[in-house]
């Protein structure tokens, strides 16, 4: 891309507003990824007992599932996120290139 079109995309204000946005959801989704992680990571290092309970009837402790629900959270975010970024964030970027190109 030549100068005078990527100081044209720096200068429009969707361009502006799709860092604003991207950026904003990003931090929200990696502020939640460190509590539910690091939470899990602090249970198993200042509550063993808690993770160690039996869960039902079986030799499943309370830990497995938790750590389950880590993994499938985890999952969930990376979809939200990328149903977002090919949805929302693809269109401003299309109307952005589209508008920096006349």
């Amino acid at each position: 891309m030549s100068d005078a079109v990527v100081a044209r995309i720096e200068a429009n204000p969707k361009y502006q507003e799709l860092k604003h946005k991207r950026s904003t959801f990003g931090w929200t989704l990696c502020i939640l990824m460190f509590i539910v992680y690091y939470g899990f990571i602090a249970l198993i290092a200042f509550d063993k007992p808690f993770l160690a309970q039996q869960f039902g009837d079986g030799v499943t402790s309370l830990g497995i599932p938790i750590g389950m629900g880590v993994i499938v959270f985890t999952i969930l975010i990376t979809a939200i996120y990328v149903r977002r970024a090919n949805g929302e964030y693809d269109t401003l970027t299309a109307e952005i290139l589209k508008e920096a190109s006349k």
